[in-house]
């Protein structure tokens, strides 16, 4: 069965985005970047919100044509181009060509979504990610924390009296200091 795979950066203090809504204080370096495109490679399908499906369908599509990209995020604009993506909203009526919309997270649609064939989903997006943990559909989580403490912003997991164990699967250091927590779902 195909998994869902949560990866998210956050702040030593826990935030998804900063105060405003910021991402600026991200470390993506070459070599992170580098990481990511080797993690969302052989995804059969990036799970998103609507909010992020746009910020990201802003960028991505034809950020290999610029000369300003570096050659990792040249590199992740042909993955973005290539993976099919599924949209959650109840605003959009249709996303771009290479996107499917959803109206909500459907646990039985989600599991039938798990059990055909393909390499495992990606999932992006706090509020999406809550909801899909809210069912129990998340296998592994890979949170990305960079040295950074915001002070504020939004966290990547609201406060819930859902308790999750989880296994610690690895853990990886980059150059730059941000620090891999790989766990996988009991």
């Amino acid at each position: 069965m195909r998994k869902i795979i949560l990866s998210a950066s956050v702040s030593l203090d826990g935030c998804f985005e900063g105060a405003d809504g910021g991402l600026d204080w991200h470390l993506v370096d070459d070599e992170l970047h580098t990481h990511f495109n080797d993690q969302l490679r052989g995804m059969s399908a990036f799970l998103m919100g609507r909010v992020n499906y746009e910020l990201m369908a802003r960028v991505w599509p034809d950020a290999d044509a610029d000369p300003s990209s570096s050659g990792p995020e040249a590199e992740f604009a042909g993955i973005w181009r290539e993976t099919p993506k599924i949209v959650f909203s109840r605003t959009l009526d249709r996303a771009g060509p290479d996107a499917t919309v959803m109206r909500e997270v459907d646990p039985e649609a989600i599991l039938e979504l798990k059990r055909r064939p393909g390499g495992d989903m990606s999932i992006g997006g706090a509020r999406l990610a809550a909801r899909f943990r809210q069912h129990d559909l998340i296998d592994e989580y890979r949170v990305y924390v960079h040295p950074v403490i915001l002070g504020r912003g939004r966290p990547l997991f609201e406060p819930s009296d859902d308790r999750k164990p989880l296994a610690l699967a690895g853990t990886h250091t980059f150059g730059n200091g941000v620090v891999l927590l790989h766990y996988k779902s009991d």
